[in-house]
């Protein structure tokens, strides 16, 4: 890696926790406030749109995909649980919506369902049934208030989602609203063509962590040939070709949060993100084996950050600061967080709507 490249390396800081940052205004808005600030907006587009006439999109958004994201992280949990506690069980495995085992001594079981509640703890999407099936067995679900709130908190993400990348894409004016338990739905004032709002939509955010080959200068690779398993990306701001692995240790699913704010000691505008459980475990083992050398992450093929390992990373989260502006740093995090929804969205509905006519 050249001098030049070093020096235009945007930073990221992995700490045991997310790190303490300032949330950007955004987020400092309690729940009630974000919707009276979104029904005021929608009530403008309304307006706005009686008056112009404009595009309506409905979208789903994929209850399916979340259903099976969350069984598969809570047996992540509960394996690691297990190994951590050093209980003794056999027959891990996803069943029906659930988690099953079979745990033959009693004070195991015990053991876990007690460290799982005490995990779950004052977060009601956490909330789990833990059933006793008679010879050791057991079945761990979550229950059926968790689910929902988990569908809300999708439903929740995408809006934002929604709102971000409208907002990329120079859309100024429009309005997403949740219409029922698992459906959105857009307004866009003025647009008489929505296939131009949906195509915005149409393709997902790719997020990657790649190691980075040092094995020649991305410049060289650029203007000769890359070796086997590697492409040239550009860098995100600064379009500095790095040359990186074409297989990707980590991906979007790996990722359970992301979100913009200000760097606690330098109050630069950053995007912050945290790994679920399995993306934890696979970036502790990825970073114990190449300390030393550079990675990259990766969004829609521009690398983002290109840090050198320093040490291994067990924490599993992380910030990325590179003189980003307020816009960008939020713009960044939310391709992160699109990354990672589960599932996809299915477009139920679009529609032109008619201005209203003059009396």
């Amino acid at each position: 890696m050249t001098r030049h490249q070093r020096k235009h390396n945007l930073a990221l800081i992995v700490t045991l926790a997310v790190a303490a940052v300032i949330a950007l205004p955004h987020a400092a808005f309690a729940d009630s406030q974000l919707d009276k600030m979104r029904a005021k907006i929608a009530a403008f587009v309304g307006d706005k749109m009686e008056k112009l006439g404009g595009s309506r999109v409905v979208y789903k958004v994929d209850g399916d995909g979340l259903r099976e994201s969350v069984v598969t992280d809570l047996r992540d949990d509960v394996y690691k649980t297990l190994r951590e506690s050093k209980i003794g069980f056999a027959g891990l495995g996803i069943r029906d919506g659930g988690v099953e085992l079979k745990i033959a001594d009693a004070k195991g079981r015990e053991q876990l369902a007690r460290k799982l509640a005490s995990a779950a703890e004052g977060l009601p999407s956490h909330a789990l049934t833990v059933t006793d099936g008679g010879d050791g067995m057991m079945r761990i679900a979550p229950t059926e208030a968790a689910s929902a709130a988990r569908l809300r908190e999708l439903v929740d993400d995408c809006i934002d989602m929604i709102e971000q990348r409208l907002k990329d894409s120079g859309v100024k004016l429009a309005s997403v609203q949740p219409a029922g338990a698992d459906r959105l739905r857009i307004f866009v004032p003025g647009e008489m063509d929505p296939e131009r709002v949906t195509a915005i939509f149409a393709r997902k955010v790719k997020v990657s962590f790649r190691l980075i080959d040092v094995s020649m200068p991305g410049a060289q690779a650029q203007s000769g040939n890359p070796p086997e398993g590697t492409e040239v990306l550009l860098g995100f701001k600064d379009n500095i070709p790095y040359l990186v692995a074409k297989d990707s240790a980590l991906d979007g699913s790996d990722i359970s949060y992301a979100g913009p704010g200000f760097a606690s000691s330098t109050k630069e505008p950053i995007a912050s993100f945290r790994f679920n459980g399995r993306g934890t475990r696979r970036f502790a083992h990825i970073t114990a084996e190449n300390v030393g050398r550079p990675f990259a992450i990766v969004l829609d093929d521009k690398v983002i950050s290109a840090p050198v390992i320093r040490e291994p990373i067990t924490g599993g989260s992380g910030q990325i600061s590179g003189n980003f502006t307020l816009e960008e740093a939020s713009s960044v995090a939310m391709m992160l967080r699109a990354g990672s929804l589960p599932g996809h969205l299915d477009l139920i509905e679009q529609q032109v709507v008619q201005a209203a006519a003059k009396p």
